[in-house]
Order: structure tokens, then C-alpha cells, then sequence
């Protein structure tokens, strides 16, 4: 029964994204995904805060379908060019980059290009199944969520943040409380008092959230890109009539893409996930389970297919705790909520059981993206690689006016680009000082949310803070903080997790 009412869910989804304008928009979503995946230094979150004031007059699916297809387009496109050029265009491709390039430097381009977009086709359509088949309970779960126990989920959400941020421990704590401290600017609901707005008009409504993600973001990859010398790009063309695999190379390939899958999809749902990790943990683990581990770094093609694997299904199931709990599991997924909050809704169960096609219709979509993708991708292989040669100091002005007029075009305000300007320079220190902003850009999200549902429990407890203890399900999600927190101060994970940090630099 259940199955049959996923079934006529996914009927809906299609319906509503198979429409011309959904198809266009996935379209778009898919091609500007790979070309940020095949420029390097631009990447899929720069992209998306960059893009975020178009989804301003855009139809709330419409938007979600072109910046999800940014999302994993992006994936797609970063495997393309780390193969052909030794050049990983997105963080998820490093990995990729390792034995994919060494495969193509033996002649075996085209089958490390196929290898990976079949890998990902494959783990994109698992990973949406996951989607489709976790959405609905964990939205019935969610429906039995009150105050204290969503303030405990974010809690929890920013615990795993800081866990596993890049760099030190107590550098992703104190982004992650700048960040709660920016959440709270402007006037407070409850009292109407000005908080942190010294005096300035256009922060009475709070910090918006576009001068901040694209400053953070956006101009700072521009100016970081910009200081970095342009390294000798070693080409290896591959052929389209290579792309073929044979038989023996499909069987070499199958367990790693099916392991990659699984795991790739549990680390996408927990908060703090995401392709990155799920990509290096890949690679970990097909390295410890091969018979020969030296083979790894000189063209192992469980090197390619797990990892590719691996980081497009995390990065379908990412959608799973926003969508459901309303608590982004990662920097994209912080961007993806700040997109619904501009068009006025609210990230949650609420948006399953209240707008039903927008969540079956995201979910319907991913299917086509991921299909396009593979349809796209592998013909094109010779343009996207052309497009390397387009010189840096072209790309970023016309990157940075589009920051400009996205900002001024939301609001017609000059003070938003003002505010892009002084989270850009704030950015660049960040970057200076080995500080990561992911941490901060998911506090400044949840802050004010944190604190609304904080407030709510205690006028309800009238002011008796055991309430968090009281509900068995605030008490496990408080209880598994605790335990996260624990790992962090033990030496023996915080050097492992330092290790594993280094490797993926």
C-alpha cells in the first residue's frame, strides 16, 4: 500500500516536472553545473549564492529544480576535467583526480570518463529512490516534532558542522557562533528592540541573506582564484568511440559504484555531509578492501567508480533533512533553504504534507537531471575541455558584475552591495586565518530559528529548561550532541580527523 502511494507521489512529481518550464530550468541547472564543475575555482557553492536573486521571480520549483541541477551537475563536470587535465573543477573531484588521471595517461580516458558517468547516473537515480523512499516517514516523524525537539536537531546539526569542518575545532566553534550572533541582528519579534544594527536603517529587518552568502563566497573564490598562478594544463583527449567499456571493466567497476552508492547516500543524510566526504571516505575504503592497495595512484578504476559513486549520491540524499526536518545538512543545502526562504516558504514536513508537488516534483526532476547529464556530458567532452583555455582575468569581471547587479537588482538597495563588500573583505580574513565559512553561513541559518524554538519551549516550561530532558526525542538528539562533542575532544579522533583533513588537501 505504501508502495503504490509512493508510486502515485512520483506520478505527481513527474507531472509537474516533466512541464516545459521545469524541463528548461533542468536544463540550464544541468549545464551551468558542469561548466562550474569543469571551470576550476568557481565550484557549486560560489555558483549558487551567485545565482540565488534570479530565483527571486522564478516559480519555487522552477528555482529548485535549476540550483539542484547546479548541485550535481557540478559533480558531474569536476570528474571530466580531473580525468582529461589533472585538474579537479569541485572539491568531490580531488579524489577523482588521483587514478582517473593516471588512467588516461595509460590510454584509458574514455573508459574513466564512462566509468564515471555511469557510476554517477546510477548512484544519482539510487540516491533519488532514497529520496522518494526516506522523505515521507522522516516527514511523518517530523509532524511529532515540537519546540524543545527541533532547538535539540539543531543542536545537533551544528555539533556535526563543527566536526567535520576543515581545520582546527575551535576555529569552526567561533565560525559557528559569529554566525548565530549575525542570525540575531535587527529587531527582535518578541520585545520590537534593535539588536546589532548600530543605528543602521537597512539592518532593522536582520542581515540579509544573499550580500552575505555571495560575498562569502562568491568574491572571495574570485580574489583567492585570482592570487593563485595559472598552473600548465596537460590535456589528454579521449575519443568518443573509447567511451565504450567492455565487459571485464564493468565487472572491475560494479562493486566499488555499488558500495560508493550505499555509502555515498547515508553520509548525504547525516547534518555535516556531503560529497566531499562521502568521496574521500570512498576512496578510504576501496583502498582498505582491495587485495592490492599499491594499484591505488596509479590507475585503479575502483579509484574512479567508488568515489564518483559516492559523491553523486550524497549529494541527491543531502536533499532528504532539508526537505523533511527543515535543517540543511551542508553549505548547499544552507543556500538551497535561504532559496525557499525568499520565495516565503518554510523548509520542513510542512512542505511534504502542505505543497506536495513541490517536494514529489524536485524528487521527479533529479531522474531527468541525471539523465540529461549523462546524455550531455559524454558528447560534449571535447567543449567542456575547450573551455579551459578561456584566461581567468576574462571570467571574474564578468563574474563580480553579475555579484552587483544580482544584489541590486533584489532590492534596488546600494547598502546590500555595501554589505557584499564588507563579507567579502571579512571573508578573505576568514580565509587568511585558516578559517572555514561553512560553519558560520549554517549558524547564521539556524540562529534565528535555534532561538525562536528555544524561546517557544521555555514559555512553555515557564521557564524550566528540563523540558529539553523531558520529550524522548530532544533527549536522544541532546544525548547524541554530547556524544559528538566527546569525540571531538578525544585526541585519537581529533588526529584522525586531522589526517584524513590533510589528505584531502
Amino acid at each position: 500500500m505504501m508502495d503504490l502511494h509512493i508510486l502515485d507521489n512520483l506520478a505527481t512529481g513527474f507531472v509537474a516536472a516533466a512541464s516545459l518550464q521545469n524541463i528548461g530550468f533542468a536544463l540550464i541547472g544541468c549545464l551551468l553545473g558542469t561548466l562550474i564543475g569543469v571551470l576550476p575555482g568557481i565550484g557549486p557553492i560560489p555558483a549558487i549564492a551567485m545565482l540565488l536573486p534570479i530565483t527571486f521571480g522564478l516559480d519555487p520549483l522552477s528555482s529548485l529544480i535549476m540550483l539542484a541541477g547546479i548541485y550535481y551537475g557540478a559533480a558531474y563536470g569536476g570528474s571530466t576535467t580531473s580525468i582529461l587535465v589533472n585538474i579537479p573543477g569541485e572539491a568531490s573531484s580531488i579524489v577523482t583526480a588521483i587514478d582517473g588521471h593516471q588512467m588516461a595517461k595509460q590510454g584509458k580516458a574514455g573508459l574513466a570518463l564512462s566509468v564515471s558517468a555511469l557510476g554517477s547516473f546510477f548512484a544519482g537515480c539510487v540516491g533519488t529512490v532514497f529520496v522518494a523512499a526516506f522523505g515521507p516517514p522522516l516527514a511523518t516523524l517530523a509532524q511529532e516534532f515540537n519546540s524543545p525537539d527541533y532547538f535539540a536537531l539543531m543542536v545537533l546539526g551544528l555539533a556535526m558542522a563543527v566536526m567535520l569542518a576543515h581545520g582546527s575545532v575551535l576555529k569552526a566553534v567561533g565560525m559557528v557562533f559569529i554566525g548565530l550572533l549575525l542570525g540575531l541582528a535587527g529587531t527582535d519579534v518578541n520585545s520590537g528592540t534593535q539588536r546589532y544594527t548600530f543605528g543602521i536603517t537597512f539592518l532593522f529587518d536582520g542581515i540579509d541573506f544573499l550580500p552575505l552568502v555571495i560575498g562569502l563566497f562568491g568574491i572571495v573564490e574570485i580574489v583567492r582564484n585570482l592570487e593563485m598562478k595559472e598552473a600548465p594544463r596537460m590535456t589528454v583527449v579521449a575519443r568518443f568511440r573509447d567511451l565504450w567499456p567492455r565487459l571485464a571493466d564493468l565487472k572491475d567497476a560494479v562493486k566499488p559504484a555499488l558500495r560508493g552508492t550505499f555509502l555515498g547516500s547515508l553520509l548525504g543524510i547525516l547534518p555535516g555531509g556531503g560529497a566531499v566526504l562521502a568521496s574521500f571516505a570512498s576512496y578510504t575504503m576501496e583502498k582498505k578492501l582491495a587485495k592490492d592497495p599499491s594499484r591505488f595512484g596509479k590507475g585503479a578504476i575502483e579509484g574512479v567508480a567508488g568515489p564518483e559513486s559516492a559523491n553523486n549520491a550524497a549529494a541527491q540524499t543531502s536533499f532528504i533533512p532539508l526537505l523533511t526536518l527543515g535543517l540543511p545538512s551542508n553549505p548547499v543545502m544552507a543556500l538551497m533553504m535561504g532559496a525557499l526562504m525568499i520565495q516565503g516558504l518554510q523548509p520542513g514536513a510542512a512542505i511534504m504534507t502542505k505543497q506536495p508537488d513541490l517536494f514529489w516534483g524536485l524528487v521527479a526532476s533529479m531522474w531527468i537531471g541525471n539523465l540529461m547529464l549523462v546524455v550531455l556530458n559524454l558528447p560534449l567532452i571535447g567543449i567542456w575541455v575547450k573551455l579551459l583555455s578561456v584566461p581567468y582575468r576574462l571570467l571574474f569581471p564578468a563574474i563580480l558584475l553579475f555579484c552587483v547587479v544580482g544584489i541590486y537588482a533584489t532590492n534596488s538597495s546600494p547598502g546590500q552591495i555595501g554589505l557584499m563588500a564588507v563579507f567579502s573583505v571579512f571573508g578573505y580574513i576568514l580565509v587568511k586565518f585558516g578559517c572555514e565559512p561553512a560553519p558560520m553561513v549554517l549558524g547564521f541559518i539556524l540562529g534565528p530559528l535555534m532561538e525562536e524554538n528555544l524561546r517557544r519551549s521555555l514559555v512553555l516550561s515557564r521557564g524550566d529548561p528540563i523540558i529539553f530532558l523531558e520529550r524522548p526525542i530532544s533527549a536522544t538528539l541532546l544525548v547524541i550532541t554530547v556524544i559528538v562533542f566527546g569525540l571531538i575532544v578525544l585526541p585519537a579522533f581529533r588526529r584522525g580527523r586531522e589526517q584524513a583533513f590533510q589528505e584531502e588537501g
